[in-house]
C-alpha cells in the first residue's frame, strides 16, 4: 500500500470507533462520523480512494506495531 497522508482527525475518529467496538458499544453515530470523514477526505485528496484511506487508517490504529521502523 502506498504511503497515504492520514490527517490526525481521522486517526482520532478511527481510534474512538475502535475503542467503542472493542468495548461492544460502537454506535451508529460514531460509525457514520468515521465513514463521512473518510469520504470527505478521499474526495478532497487527488488519487486516494476512500477504501485505501480507510484500510491504511485502520491498520495504523489497530496494528501500530506494523508501523514501527524495522517491522
Amino acid at each position: 500500500m502506498a504511503d497515504i497522508d492520514i490527517p490526525e482527525h481521522l486517526i482520532e475518529l478511527e481510534s474512538a470507533a475502535w475503542a467503542e467496538q472493542q468495548a461492544g458499544r460502537l454506535t451508529v453515530a460514531t460509525a457514520d462520523a468515521v465513514q463521512a470523514a473518510y469520504r470527505e477526505h478521499a474526495a478532497a485528496t487527488d488519487g486516494v480512494s476512500r477504501l485505501e484511506l480507510e484500510m491504511a487508517t485502520k491498520k495504523l490504529v489497530r496494528h501500530p506495531e506494523d508501523e514501527q521502523p524495522g517491522a
